[in-house]
């Protein structure tokens, strides 16, 4: 079962947050059920962590385990655009303006939709209602 990376898995290990063990202590698990995946959006947010060059982004993804997707399909592309648009939206009809995400959130939602079985998060509520069919890893800390 490949498990798809949410960019803020990583940023609660490198920044040592109080439950980054237990964080850490959960992508082992799911590496060991069936490997680990970043799509590119995750890989470009990585970059803009404080102090991190490309080097330790590199180096970090290979100590854990976790391979680099950079070939994001039509498919996945397609469900991104479609969903996004469904948010903006869902916010114009509720009077909230313009859109509060970013195209980015459902590039990573969509990369493990398709590309993957599932999404370690720790923000499972922005994907749970766009994305209600992926499989969702928490690590019993949340945003």
């Amino acid at each position: 079962m490949r498990t798809a990376v949410d960019t803020n898995v990583v940023s609660a290990i490198w920044s040592q947050e109080p439950a980054s063990v237990q964080v850490a202590t959960t992508l082992g698990r799911a590496k060991n059920e069936g490997g680990l995946v970043a799509g590119a959006a995750v890989y470009a947010e990585l970059l803009a962590y404080p102090n991190m060059t490309e080097k330790l982004v590199n180096g970090f993804l290979d100590a854990t385990g976790i391979d680099l997707d950079f070939e994001y399909t039509r498919a996945t592309w397609l469900e991104a655009g479609l969903r996004f648009a469904r948010y903006a939206a869902r916010r114009r009809r509720a009077g909230g303006g313009e859109q509060r995400r970013l195209l980015v959130d459902f590039l990573i939602g969509a990369h493990a939709l398709v590309q993957a079985d599932r999404l370690m998060t720790l923000d499972a509520k922005r994907y749970q209602r766009d994305f209600p069919e992926l499989k969702i890893i928490q690590t019993g800390y949340s945003l």
